[in-house]
């Protein structure tokens, strides 16, 4: 792995150490690239904060570190800024709309702000209807056919914007009902993926702390259908950027469906799609 896009910082309230750390772990595990991909900022009414993203507030300040460290590192390492997001029809262009007004100009005269966008759809609906959003959570135990859908519905609709440059973790979802309705509802997935050239995550995460993810039936649907594929660390800690150990488990675990691992992404630019 040269390239990872999916690293988090300390403002998800769930990831520890500083943006430095990951940097320069990333540069002795021989990466190129170093994308952040904290899960995102979001609009949402009467004040509702989540548990989990950043504050809002927090997104110039995020802008700004990551900025000057791109600046610091640019002939060392490539930097890019990001955030992992759910979509949310309710509210996305409004949040898009946010983040690029949060763009902050650094002392070098460069303009630090958003670059792209990974899909990590936590939960169905806009999370916080519900009890706390609780049972929206798309990766709670279901055998609900309807819950499934919901989330696949989710998925394709930010495929749609085009503004998401892979699916992260797709395979989130944990039904547990019939493996032919998961089959029926994954593949629509995995062919609006393919159809829309949006590569599939081998979220190294899970795989390497005994989660649910990755299922391996979703990856049997992934080789049958030929989509794209990358790995993402979705480090939430510095040792897990580039690290070999997860790395290699992620290359055996492709290796079980003989999937071929894409290793750099072509970054999409979302704000492209304020100007719709």
């Amino acid at each position: 792995m040269k390239h990872n896009y999916h690293t988090h910082t300390y403002r998800c309230h769930h990831a520890s150490g500083t943006e430095r750390e990951y940097i320069e772990t990333a540069l002795r595990n021989g990466l190129g690239t170093l994308g952040f991909a904290d899960h995102s900022p979001y609009i949402f009414p009467e004040g509702y904060y989540s548990s989990f993203r950043m504050f809002p507030e927090q997104t110039a300040g995020y802008y700004r570190t990551l900025g000057a460290l791109r600046d610091e590192f640019k002939d060392s390492l490539e930097i890019r800024i990001g955030f992992e997001m759910e979509y949310y029809p309710r509210h996305f262009k409004e949040t898009l709309a946010f983040m690029k007004e949060q763009e902050v100009t650094l002392p070098s005269g460069r303009r630090a702000g958003l670059e792209y966008l990974i899909l990590g759809q936590h939960f169905i609906g806009n999370e916080y209807d519900g009890a706390g959003g609780k049972r929206l959570y798309s990766g709670q135990n279901t055998d609900d056919e309807a819950f499934l859908a919901g989330y696949v519905e989710n998925v394709l609709g930010g495929l749609e914007t085009g503004c998401f440059s892979y699916i992260a973790h797709p395979d989130l979802i944990n039904y547990t009902g019939s493996r032919e309705i998961y089959r029926k509802h994954m593949r629509q997935l995995a062919e609006a993926a393919k159809a829309t050239g949006t590569p599939l995550e081998i979220n190294l995460l899970g795989l390497t702390t005994g989660r649910h993810y990755p299922n391996p039936l979703f990856w049997e649907i992934v080789a049958e259908t030929g989509n794209a594929v990358v790995m993402g660390c979705d480090a939430h800690a510095a040792e897990a950027v580039g690290n070999p150990d997860l790395i290699r488990a992620g290359e055996a675990f492709a290796g079980r469906f003989g999937l071929k691992i894409q290793d750099e992404v072509a970054l999409r630019d979302p704000l492209k799609y304020l100007k719709g």
